[in-house]
């Protein structure tokens, strides 16, 4: 009876939970829209960054990570160098690779599809994905998201480079804000726990504290710090904490 129980629970998670396949997409095309349109602010701020039409239309098409993409070229408007700005988007970009394991056993993909699907592989698809409670779901999820984010991202860049190109100077418009308010909405709803939001306001205060005295970009790289060292902090009191109880014992 367990062995049977276990199965039919099984099978249900495969074939989707019972959730309309008609819910799942029209729940991944909200986030793919909403998400999309950012686009067009990276479309700006990179060409107000000293990058080509064609520049900032291969990074969207190619490298296709928004965070990313908004740090390289917000190094490259602050004056950093191609190798500085490009490590700090490898750095952000790193966590693709971290949702790939988790969605390589989720959606269980054939290995001919696997190559295509990881250019989909960011942080919204991960979250649409995770959100659904069986495979068959959780595929439609991440094609949905994928598919509508993709193309969406990728024509609002190229208006919004065009755009950027025909108003002339972007900072004259305060356009150069742009790309850091979109990555802090983005970044906002994420921080849900206490380490979260300790991270994101020591990585906040390492970046703007080190901005005049290091190169443009590499203060994104010692922010990053941020996180081992709050984690760190955590464990020494967790630690104090335990030898505490065990002295009053």
């Amino acid at each position: 009876m367990a062995v049977e129980r276990t199965e039919a629970l099984a099978d249900v998670r495969d074939d989707g939970g019972g959730k309309p396949d008609g819910a799942v997409v029209r729940d991944a095309l909200g986030v793919g829209v909403a998400v999309g349109l950012s686009g067009f602010a990276f479309g700006v701020t990179s060409a107000g960054s000293g990058l080509t039409l064609l520049q900032t239309c291969a990074l969207s098409l190619l490298v296709f990570t928004g965070a990313s993409q908004f740090a390289l070229v917000g190094a490259l408007a602050a004056g950093g160098g191609p190798f500085t700005a490009a490590a700090g988007a490898f750095f952000l970009g790193v966590r693709n690779a971290f949702y790939g394991l988790r969605l390589s056993q989720l959606l269980a993909l054939p290995r001919a599809v696997r190559p295509f699907a990881a250019q989909w592989v960011i942080d919204e698809t991960t979250a649409v994905s995770l959100a659904q409670p069986g495979r068959r779901s959780a595929r439609i999820g991440f094609v949905a998201t994928g598919l509508s984010l993709y193309v969406l991202w990728n024509l609002t860049t190229l208006l919004g480079a065009l755009g950027a190109e025909a108003i002339g100077d972007t900072d004259a418009w305060g356009l150069d804000a742009a790309g850091p308010a979109v990555f802090l909405a983005l970044l906002a709803p994420m921080l849900r726990t206490g380490t979260e939001r300790t991270v994101a306001g020591a990585a906040v205060l390492l970046g703007l504290g080190l901005l005049p005295v290091l190169p443009a970009g590499v203060p994104v790289l010692v922010a990053a710090l941020a996180a081992p060292a709050v984690l760190w902090g955590q464990g020494r009191r967790s630690a104090s904490r335990g030898d505490t109880a065990e002295e009053g014992r």
